[in-house]
């Protein structure tokens, strides 16, 4: 019986682990639960929250079934993706407080916002307050809020932003700029970059003169494309 046990004590001891064992499959789990956000933020940025979790799935390669074991709804995918996207942004304007110069600061947040938001039309949602009645929503909203606050607070005690805009101002200047991206795409895809200088001479405080405009405007006929009716 002695040499028995021994050896089933053996067995046990070299063998595998619980822990060793769960390792891989842990490590499986979180390789696509990457593989489904990568995927989702890709899908969302480009149709919307619209979007459905088959389209997810048909991005990430894995099957929707792998989708609802890591995301049970659309909703919880939905979250994780966006509360990111914003708290990038909210990030994007805590390091455009920390710029030597105050308009330096508050330009390139606009810029970097712009560019962001251009391009990702779930993102544009959220934060044009499309997307409502969400705890993730609005806990990534307020974040946002406070930077944007501590931003133009800055820029209005330096004398570069004109004393009478409002954090509340920043979203309507993105749903502008997100809609010059939309109808203006693909004919002229940085249109808005040019409506963006635009719009920041006219927050200066004092200027001197213009700024001269990053993009050319719209010929006649692209305009007509980009305004016609049902776009």
């Amino acid at each position: 019986m002695r040499p028995t046990t021994a050896r089933a004590a053996t067995t046990r001891a070299s063998g595998p682990s619980p822990a060793a064992t769960a390792r891989p499959l842990r490590a499986d789990a979180e390789r696509n639960r990457q593989r489904i956000m990568r995927a989702a933020a890709a899908v969302f940025a480009e149709r919307g929250l619209q979007a459905s979790l088959d389209e997810v799935a048909r991005r990430a390669g894995v099957g929707v079934g792998t989708v609802y074991r890591r995301f049970p709804t659309k909703e919880a995918i939905a979250g994780a993706v966006l509360a990111e996207r914003v708290d990038a942004l909210a990030t994007l304007a805590e390091h455009a407080s920390a710029e030597p110069d105050a308009w330096t600061g508050q330009a390139s947040f606009l810029e970097k916002a712009g560019a962001e938001i251009t391009a990702d039309r779930a993102l544009r949602q959220v934060c044009t307050y499309q997307i409502s009645r969400r705890d993730w929503a609005d806990h990534a909203r307020a974040r946002m809020q406070l930077a944007l606050t501590k931003l133009i607070e800055r820029a209005q005690q330096a004398g570069a932003l004109r004393t009478d805009l409002r954090p509340t101002d920043i979203p309507l200047i993105e749903i502008m700029l997100g809609a010059v991206a939309a109808y203006t795409h693909p004919a002229q895809l940085h249109s808005w970059r040019r409506c963006l200088l635009l719009i920041l001479d006219g927050l200066r405080q004092s200027r001197a003169g213009t700024t001269a405009l990053p993009e050319p405007s719209l010929s006649p006929a692209a305009s007509q494309q980009a305004t016609r009716p049902g776009r």
